[in-house]
């Protein structure tokens, strides 16, 4: 009788051994297969059975979740959607995330393990931790006077704090309301479908994912790599600058927009904006001094985050003469983002220093205990202080005597610079109108915003497309807006 007993129950524990290995099996070694699977819901119902953390602004909750009583239950929404989506992005139960919602998904969706000091526990228990909160660098005031002085047209604004990096306006337009994207529903893949096939490419982020010739604003560059290599030491004396100037090894003629740039000093031709005195120096300073200072500045340098993605400027450094003095002027090859001229504007502003520009303040838990700050921003110097020192000079000679008069701030010292971007077969397209620049106030110690303004179709007539007439008011409201804010 024994033997009948034993032989069952051995029988019953190698089953036993037989289901526990396979509960292994499938809960550790296929347990990614499975979560992975396309047909497992599990995973997209328990990500939206909560409400997904916040995107702040100051104390402003732009961002903000729905209850919609469905399987996938909380819809992201939007406040003011299309004037912030160039940070949020979207967060889509359809299409995924996009931009900061992306960046700081793992936080804003509660998965985060620095949400709870308990992670294991959470993890026994099935606790859902509720999502965390993302506190941006953003001024709320510039961002909306960025966005309301763009009124719609194709261009970006960017802006940044000199003395941190903290970014403090980032537009770009024309622009979408995320919350299109939110749901599942059939509306949101017409909406996708739309947004998509837009000639105007709404959803492009122009401020930092959009590359543009700099036009005449690079020539904050060229002239900083010449007053660092000593081609240039009085900026009174006269350049010995022909016009027109002749590119070496070629019989094209440059020439300027205006008239008394032959051998004007570089105080006047930055003021006036001539091309052939600043090509000309672009060759005098040679392609590795040109090259290595646009480097330093942030030219051909991948993998700058804020955190996201930024799009990687450049400089060619593989051109002849002819083609250094065109990139000299932010013609040829020379591309920049808005961002990345801001933080040219910065650097002069800063003494020579550039530092890092980045969006997050703080990252929180849902009730306000704080999870992660952006800690200390690593700086390089890009020009000694005293070429920076005579870069302000210049910069702000063009908005009290030159062709950025459009950008002065009453009670402030502002630095700026005019550009005109050729563009096009030919350069037959209309040319984009840049503004750069950096504000003091009367009570700062040092500057506290530079800013960087590019718009696509500017007006067709020419004197309004050199930047001072189309993109210099939109800069000094963006600067007037931060100068009338507390110190922060």
């Amino acid at each position: 009788m024994t033997k009948y007993i034993r032989h069952p129950a051995v029988l019953c524990a190698l089953l036993l051994v037989a289901l526990l290995v396979n509960a292994v099996r499938v809960q550790v070694f296929a347990a990614r297969g499975f979560d992975d699977n396309p047909a497992n819901r599990r995973s997209a119902i328990a990500r939206y059975e909560r409400p997904r953390g916040d995107i702040l602004v100051g104390r402003e909750r732009i961002t903000g979740s729905r209850d919609t009583g469905e399987q996938l239950r909380y819809e992201r929404t939007y406040r003011d959607g299309p004037l912030w989506a160039p940070v949020t992005g979207f967060s889509s139960q359809v299409y995924g995330t996009t931009f900061l919602e992306h960046a700081a998904d793992p936080l804003l969706s509660g998965t985060d393990p620095l949400l709870t000091p308990f992670p294991l526990w959470n993890e026994l228990t099935r606790r859902l931790t509720p999502g965390g909160d993302v506190v941006t660098t953003l001024d709320a005031a510039a961002q909306r006077a960025a966005f309301s002085g763009l009124r719609g047209r194709k261009g970006a604004v960017a802006a940044v704090d000199p003395s941190t990096g903290r970014i403090l306006a980032l537009v770009s337009t024309p622009s979408y309301d995320p919350a299109e994207l939110s749901g599942n529903a059939a509306a949101t893949g017409r909406a996708w479908a739309r947004l998509n096939g837009d000639p105007d490419k709404p959803m492009l982020n122009r401020a930092i994912r959009q590359t543009y010739p700099p036009g005449s604003t690079f020539k904050v560059v060229t002239a900083a790599a010449a007053l660092d290599a000593g081609v240039v030491t009085d900026l009174d004396a006269p350049t010995r600058s022909p016009v027109p100037y002749t590119l070496p090894g070629t019989t094209t003629a440059l020439t300027n927009e205006g008239d008394g740039c032959e051998d004007a000093p570089v105080r006047e031709a930055f003021e006036w904006s001539c091309n052939t005195v600043f090509a000309k120096l672009g060759v005098e300073v040679g392609v590795a001094r040109m090259a290595a200072t646009a480097r330093a500045f942030g030219f051909n340098e991948g993998g700058l985050r804020v955190p996201f993605a930024v799009a990687r400027s450049t400089f060619d450094t593989s051109v002849d003469r002819a083609q250094l003095a065109l990139s000299s002027i932010g013609q040829y090859n020379t591309r920049a983002t808005p961002l990345q001229m801001a933080m040219v504007s910065a650097a002069v502003a800063d003494d020579g220093l550039l530092r890092r520009p980045y969006l997050v303040e703080r990252t929180t838990t849902d009730d306000g205990n704080t999870v992660g700050t952006p800690g200390a921003r690593s700086a390089r110097q890009v020009m000694s202080p005293g070429t920076a020192m005579r870069m302000r000079e210049l910069m702000e000679d063009v908005v009290t005597e030159g062709t950025g008069g459009n950008a002065a701030v009453p009670g402030a010292v502002v630095g700026g610079k005019t550009g005109t971007a050729q563009h096009g077969v030919g350069n037959s397209g209309t040319p984009y109108a840049w503004f750069v620049s950096w504000a003091q106030g009367e009570r700062d110690v040092r500057p506290r915003v530079a800013v960087a303004v590019v718009v696509e179709d500017a007006s067709a007539v020419r004197g309004e497309i050199t930047g001072g007439g189309v993109a210099a008011p939109i800069a000094r409201a963006v600067m007037e807006a931060v100068l009338r804010a507390p110190d922060r």
